[in-house]
């Protein structure tokens, strides 16, 4: 069945659309970084601001407040299935998810999401849940979704072609360049050209917050000349000289590529701090698209658990929010 992605309503008169107006101007949370804050029917959504003034797109990212869930004693709008919910929660929250999106008549398109590059181009709702990464369609009445709780949901709208996607970038994505290469599958398939794409990304885990192993930094360095700017390392460890490669003793440590440590001082490998909303932002603007087009939520899942949910700083005790996208028919 299709989703039916209907405008809003307009009110009957302008005392009535007035007075909304200013109901949500008071509410507290109406802007947060720059973005709209959409509090209905026990939900919070954040609204990117480039892709809310596109008239014939639905799109939102879920929060964590609210919900028929419990969790740590407190509700919780898990969107995700999980062994400590029950379905019929998981359920309610994702109807009141909809509704407050005004969405009617239908489920998001989910994936089961292998940490990948797989796109699927979907032209229906598909009778079983599809293996992958990302969705891309020009199909209206399609509701594409992703589910994160620390990596990286990316939203694309073609405003030219009317073509749209999800995109879900962890570590393991994000090396792979499944950003870029959703990109590339829509020029293929919609005949796309990244200029006129508005893209948004959405709270994930920032680099304050998510250290990554030697081998990650590694991977990452054999794959983009760009990769140092994408690391922190330990402010002890910031001293160095000149050598640029990733060796040391039995297995890869980044910092003498990091930190240009000098040959025959080589330090034990420990974590670096990984960037992966730069490193996404990155191969957007790489594919061509406008950096004026690129919106970012700036919001970090594992800083403010009380907004999000943080698979890290919950230790896998965790909801999943989602972040949707779709063409209103």
């Amino acid at each position: 069945m299709k989703t039916r992605l209907k405008a809003r309503p307009r009110s009957k008169n302008r005392r009535t659309a007035a007075k909304q107006s200013r109901a949500r101007a008071a509410s507290p949370t109406g802007k947060m970084n720059g973005w709209k804050v959409l509090r209905r029917s026990g939900a919070s959504i954040l609204l990117a601001p480039n892709l809310a003034r596109i008239s014939w797109l639905v799109h939102g990212f879920s929060t964590r407040t609210g919900g028929a869930s419990r969790l740590g004693g407190e509700r919780a709008l898990n969107l995700g299935f999980a062994d400590w919910d029950t379905r019929a929660a998981v359920e309610a929250n994702r109807k009141a998810f909809l509704a407050a999106l005004a969405v009617r008549d239908g489920k998001p398109i989910t994936l089961k999401q292998i940490h990948s590059d797989s796109i699927h181009r979907v032209a229906a709702a598909p009778h079983v849940a599809l293996s992958g990464d990302a969705l891309i369609t020009n199909a209206p009445g399609l509701l594409l979704a992703v589910q994160t709780a620390d990596c990286v949901p990316v939203l694309l709208a073609d405003t030219r072609r009317r073509s749209v996607a999800a995109i879900h970038a962890g570590w393991c994505g994000t090396l792979a360049r499944i950003a870029a290469k959703t990109i590339g599958r829509m020029s293929m398939e919609f005949g796309t050209n990244p200029e006129d794409i508005v893209a948004a990304i959405g709270p994930a885990i920032h680099r304050c917050s998510y250290e990554v192993g030697p081998e990650v930094a590694q991977a990452f360095a054999g794959q983009f000349s760009q990769a140092r700017e994408w690391f922190d390392v330990p402010r002890e460890l910031s001293s160095g000289g000149k050598d640029g490669e990733i060796v040391a003793g039995e297995g890869p440590n980044p910092l003498k590529w990091l930190l240009m440590t000098p040959p025959g001082h080589d330090l034990p490998p420990p974590g670096v701090q990984l960037d992966l909303v730069a490193a996404n932002r990155w191969q957007l603007l790489d594919a061509g698209v406008r950096e004026k087009n690129i919106s970012t939520s700036g919001l970090c899942t594992a800083c403010r658990t009380d907004l999000f949910f943080s698979h890290r700083r919950e230790q896998g005790r965790t909801g999943r929010m989602m972040a949707v996208i779709g063409i209103r028919a």
